[in-house]
């Protein structure tokens, strides 16, 4: 019989906060969940998608009810991947925990979605540093249901290869976009601001605080400006970028980025809330609550 898959988290040592990565593709133990494991995968699921009516794009709302998804238990990856296969040839594949950077670009590049086969506990309920389930199904995996954004993820992962082999300081900048599309982004659908960034719509405060609070900047998308700025890890995002579509970002991503890393290594990174006079500005926001550093 296989052994049980670990669980891999961050490890709080006497010197801070040590990511702990894992390479290995592991069976999802679906039969190893517990009760409690199935219950936390209910509310979870039932908050989010009581709080994304009206506030998540409708890309994303289409995609969720399209693959099937439901608050009974944790989905199987295999279920999930009969119907994601079909639909635009990504696969999900289980993993322990955080992935080297290479990596998870390769997966990506070869449409394979990495999930973490664990799902928080119920003290962490409300927050857990790294992906867990929960965070890597609900909140990324639909989009891939998307043919457009499929493919960006698809580009970006063989972007990741490239720019791995560059370098720390092109990394960086990829990252960068990264986070503030993938993770945090916004798209503007209809007139309204909407969500489909993951690390929001598995969040139930940043899924309001993205939207409704007048604390953040919203400024449309830009990829150099996006490259240049840095952004919060442990706390809500100061700056949400805007896209106007998924073909938007796929556009922007087609070019060769190797002259980009060159024009960004001569410009200095910004600060996550700055707002520049070149920016379009859907709103300059307040700062009220910002911490004072802690950038990344």
């Amino acid at each position: 019989m296989a052994a049980q898959p670990r669980r891999l988290e961050n490890l709080h040592t006497d010197k801070g906060k040590v990511p702990v990565y894992a390479t290995g593709v592991v069976e999802q133990p679906w039969d190893s969940y517990t009760a409690t494991d199935h219950d936390v995968w209910r509310r979870l699921y039932a908050r989010q998608c009581e709080l994304l009516v009206g506030r998540a794009s409708e890309a994303f709302l289409r995609a969720q009810d399209a693959m099937g998804m439901t608050l009974d238990a944790i989905p199987r990856f295999s279920d999930i991947n009969e119907v994601l296969s079909a639909a635009t040839g990504w696969t999900l594949i289980g993993v322990e925990g955080l992935l080297p950077e290479l990596d998870f670009f390769d997966h990506l590049a070869n449409r394979r979605f990495p999930v973490t086969w664990w799902i928080r506990k119920p003290e962490q309920f409300d927050y857990i540093e790294e992906p867990d389930l929960f965070h890597d199904l609900f909140g990324h995996v639909p989009l891939l249901m998307n043919p457009v954004f499929a493919d960006y993820m698809e580009a970006y992962g063989k972007g990741g290869v490239k720019a791995h082999g560059i370098g720390a300081d092109a990394l960086q900048h990829l990252t960068r976009l990264y986070w503030y599309t993938v993770e945090f982004g916004l798209i503007r659908e209809h007139g309204q601001l909407r969500i489909y960034g993951s690390g929001i719509v598995s969040s139930s405060g940043e899924s309001i605080h993205c939207l409704e609070s007048a604390a953040p900047n919203r400024i449309g998308f830009d990829l150099e400006r996006i490259m240049r700025t840095r952004y919060r890890i442990d706390t809500y995002q100061k700056t949400y970028f805007v896209i106007d579509s998924f073909e938007q970002l796929m556009d922007a991503t087609r070019p060769d980025f190797t002259p980009v890393y060159a024009r960004l290594a001569t410009q200095p990174s910004l600060p996550a809330g700055t707002v520049l006079a070149s920016d379009h500005v859907f709103q300059r926001g307040s700062g009220e609550g910002w911490a004072s550093d802690g950038d990344v």
